[in-house]
């Protein structure tokens, strides 16, 4: 079994140049990332699917930012990331709302998004009062024909399944960052397949190490180059029946980026295909 290599890129104004970056470099397929809200409507949907189409360019999913602030450690992080503060629950619902909607003018299949710190006790009040709203998104998204996908990374496996378990719809998916549970310190993403592998419909082709300390991340690295085992975590998924794409993420910018992400094709090539 084949698995499609991709690369995710930014939602702009203008899209073309994203999508002709991800032409340039190869690819068949992208995630589309947007933080701008004001961005998901129809015009730029269309200028986007024209760009698409024009560059042979498949779009997996819409990856939904939202609104107010976001803290990428340890300390800060619960209380700014996805669903979980209550502060910003309204607007980022409605900003995941957005996603979806234009999703569906794409005719793409799914929105992902980073859903937060989800506490690991089942009976934490933001907990209970999460899972109302994630079944709200979630059956948002299924009425237009769309899974709502987890990016995995600041919740245990565990945390994880119990919240799709508890949520109970069945458009539930998860984006599988193998970096971002070694960089939160949350798991082994070979091991954490055992438990989530069966709900997984995206991957995120990022390198890491688990964190030094208490309250920063671990670091980002060049595929290769940091702990993820990619040559048993393909095969795994394969294993498991996943046949969707490998989507690189490279969290630096420029030249750096572009060679990074050309090395990361060539190592994950003979993977995929194999």
């Amino acid at each position: 079994m084949e698995l499609p290599l991709g690369v995710i890129v930014g939602l702009r104004e203008e899209p073309e140049e994203s999508v002709r970056k991800v032409h340039d470099l190869g690819l068949p397929t992208c995630q589309i990332s947007c933080w701008r809200v004001e961005l998901l409507n129809e015009e730029v949907a269309g200028r986007l699917g024209e760009a698409a189409e024009r560059y042979g360019v498949k779009i997996t999913t819409i990856w939904t930012g939202y609104p107010g602030p976001a803290v990428w450690n340890l300390v800060d992080g619960p209380s700014t990331i996805g669903l979980v503060p209550r502060r910003w629950r309204k607007e980022r619902l409605e900003a995941l709302k957005r996603g979806s909607d234009f999703a569906h003018m794409l005719g793409v299949g799914s929105i992902t998004t980073h859903v937060g710190f989800i506490p690991e006790n089942p009976k934490d009040e933001d907990y209970l009062t999460l899972i109302p709203l994630l079944r709200e998104i979630a059956e948002y998204c299924g009425e237009r024909g769309q899974y709502f996908c987890f990016e995995t990374g600041q919740e245990t496996p565990v945390t994880l399944l119990r919240t799709m378990e508890d949520v109970g719809t069945g458009n539930l998916g998860v984006n599988l960052d193998p970096a971002n549970l070694l960089m939160y310190g949350k798991a082994n993403p070979v091991d954490a397949l055992d438990i989530i592998g069966k709900f997984v419909r995206g991957v995120h082709a990022k390198d890491g190490e688990y964190p030094t300390d208490g309250r920063s991340l671990g670091k980002e690295k060049p595929l290769g180059e940091g702990r993820v085992n990619f040559p048993v975590l393909i095969p795994k998924l394969k294993s498991l029946g996943y046949s969707g794409p490998i989507t690189i993420e490279r969290e630096v910018s420029g030249e750096q980026q572009v060679r990074d992400i050309l090395r990361a094709k060539e190592i994950l090539e003979p993977l995929c295909k194999g």
